[in-house]
């Protein structure tokens, strides 16, 4: 149960659910994105070799972020680059979600505990552009909500 929502044929969200399981190594990211998302299933006593990553010099030009929704309830507002209302989705506890491109909001539908990965270092005043929410009579949920 993954979802890879696109707008305008570029990927903007990728959403894992909790309920997700598959054997193996599956990466849910093309090898360009800054920010790599994949899941592992490994039987007991498998070995991952140790390992050191390289220090390789990458320029970062958009920050991408990954959700957990550790529990709780969350739509997540999706808008174009040109900050156009496109569509929502429901994240529920144990949900992931990758947030590639475009623009983004968040309503908690409940209390909810999320936590977040990005990119930094973060830069406040440069990172992001705010802009009007949809209103909530103009909301089109799609997908696997989950109710």
């Amino acid at each position: 149960m993954r979802e890879t929502i696109k707008l305008n044929n570029k990927i903007i969200a990728i959403i894992v659910r909790a309920g997700f399981i598959k054997d193996g190594i599956e990466f849910f990211t093309p090898n360009d994105f800054s920010q790599q998302l994949g899941y592992m299933k490994r039987e007991k006593d498998y070995h991952i070799e140790p390992h050191v990553h390289k220090s390789i010099s990458r320029e970062v030009m958009l920050t991408q972020e990954v959700l957990f929704i550790k529990s709780g309830k969350v739509r997540v507002d999706f808008y174009s680059d040109d900050q156009e209302y496109y569509e929502s989705r429901i994240l529920n506890s144990g949900d992931i979600i990758l947030l590639a491109n475009s623009g983004h909001g968040f309503v908690t539908l409940e209390e909810s505990e999320i936590i977040e990965v990005k990119q930094g270092p973060y830069l406040e005043k440069e990172d992001k552009v705010r802009f009007k929410a949809v209103a909530d009579d103009d909301v089109i949920i799609k997908g696997e909500d989950y109710e």
